[in-house]
């Protein structure tokens, strides 16, 4: 559940009464949306409300003494505000999360001395101390808003999965299991460029794996209770047992290592160590955790999984990895997307079944290559991102947008679908121009905007939304 710290302006020459409604209005929205709000009471100061340099102090000690709850701060103006009393109470507290500023309406008819709010007006005055005092904040999709309307009700939901996306980042652990992929440079990343970013990696040989999975016995519980999970997850009629026990010792050994270190996800050396060596692909494990809200992402590809935990932070829903994989016939609009696959449950549309992957099931043997999850995901709106480090820059880059993943037929093995995004040819030039990865995530949700907001406004990384260049084109044609 999001918590966010409501701070509620007030400025004595205009109606203060205004106010004490707003102040109630505000509170009854965030419970009917599921959000906790940490506010001063009229106990506290006039109304609930900060108008004063002592208003700022207390509203900051409360903020300061919730400081582990409050994931963002949302300032409403039911009348014009005090600006200063804003800038000083978030400077105050230093929380350092997301900020939201919104303002109520004026109505035609209530313009006179004692009705009219002036909030249209207050609020740029509290944007330009905010800008001032150096914090960062978010506006409401309208410059005045009625907080009971839908649309202020979506822009609370895109400003919590924001405040999510933000609190999550800062201070993420993600595992690095196995070395990356010797063709796969183009997975290589900058653990210090995350490091700075609060982005912490922990890193574990394959081979420690392989020696913790062979502690286990075939008939141990913990190996067992794995295997009738692995079981309810996924239908395994064509899998031998012997691949099934050690799919289930494997998933044992991770679940086991990422609750050791409080890891939010992982991404694993697969291709080909862990077939030539272990005797199964990895595919059941890594789909079961990210099913579980624990992303993970194939060929030890870090960034991302940076944008797979980034969305699920921000929808709650599962993410994957997928290859930008082929074109589909001759529509430039649409591509397809496919991996072996490790994809979870959730975005199949119907329950994906364990099998071999037929791939590297060539040069190894069937025998040596169970545990793939295949299917078709299922026909949905969905959110692409990537995530990568530009070493040469010494910063965070990422692109993000929208798209539909239709029912176009198509034939095909591992785990596939067919996407279609608005302009793909203009992101495809930019992908490879940029020298972005050939992985994106996705995530059966919309939330382009929240994920964009949090990476470039609070967490300073470069961002290009595609959604937003597909309109600006829509006016002005394309880039040169």
């Amino acid at each position: 559940m999001t918590t966010l710290g409501v701070l509620v302006g007030n400025r004595g020459f205009f109606p203060a009464e205004l106010c004490e409604q707003g102040r109630k209005t505000i509170l009854a929205v965030l419970k009917e949306e599921g959000i906790q709000a940490v506010a001063l009471t009229p106990k506290d100061t006039k109304y609930g409300s900060v108008e004063s340099w002592s208003d700022a102090v207390r509203c900051a000690d409360l903020f300061k003494a919730n400081r582990d709850k409050i994931d963002g701060i949302l300032v409403t103006l039911p009348n014009f505000g005090d600006e200063r009393g804003i800038a000083d109470a978030l400077r105050l507290a230093g929380l350092s999360v997301p900020v939201l500023v919104h303002a109520f309406p004026d109505e035609p008819g209530r313009m006179g001395v004692e009705h009219r709010r002036d909030s249209f007006c207050g609020k740029m005055s509290a944007c330009n101390n905010l800008k001032q005092y150096g914090i960062p904040f978010s506006l409401t999709s309208q410059h005045t808003m009625d907080p009971e309307a839908p649309a202020f009700r979506a822009d609370l939901r895109r400003f919590a999965a924001t405040c999510r996306v933000v609190r999550s980042m800062r201070g993420a652990r993600f595992a690095q299991i196995g070395a990356r992929p010797a063709a796969f440079v183009t997975v290589r990343y900058s653990e210090k460029l995350l490091e700075r970013a609060g982005i912490s990696v922990e890193s574990i040989d394959l081979s420690e794996m392989f020696g913790r999975a062979g502690t286990f016995k075939d008939k141990d519980s913990a190996v067992l209770s794995k295997l009738d999970e692995i079981r309810d997850y996924v239908k395994v009629s064509k899998i031998p047992r012997e691949a099934l026990i050690r799919m289930a010792k494997f998933a044992v050994v991770l679940e086991q290592y990422v609750k050791e270190h409080s890891l939010a996800g992982t991404a694993i050396q697969c291709w080909t160590s862990m077939e030539e060596y272990f005797g199964v692909v990895p595919c059941t494990a890594m789909s079961m955790m990210s099913n579980a809200l624990c992303p993970s992402a194939c060929e030890t590809d870090i960034t991302g999984l940076v944008g797979m935990y980034a969305m699920v932070q921000a929808s709650g829903k599962p993410s994957a990895l997928a290859d930008w994989n082929n074109n589909y016939a001759e529509d430039p609009d649409k591509c397809v997307f496919f991996h072996c696959s490790n994809f979870p449950q959730e975005l199949f549309a119907n329950k994906g079944v364990m099998d071999y992957n037929e791939i590297l099931a060539g040069t190894l043997g069937r025998e040596n290559a169970y545990g793939t999850i295949t299917g078709r995901l299922a026909p949905t709106e969905f959110t692409y991102c990537r995530v990568s480090t530009d070493d040469m820059a010494g910063s965070i880059r990422a692109f993000v947008g929208e798209g539909e993943l239709t029912k176009d037929p198509i034939t095909t093995f591992g785990g596939h679908g067919v996407a279609r995004i608005p302009r793909l040819q203009e992101l495809l030039r930019y992908i490879c121009e940029g020298g972005f990865e050939h992985h994106v995530a996705i995530n059966p949700s919309r939330v382009a905007g929240a994920v964009e907001e949090a990476f470039t406004r609070y967490l300073g990384w470069d961002v290009y939304n595609h959604d937003r260049e597909t309109q600006r084109a829509a006016v002005t044609g394309p880039r040169a």
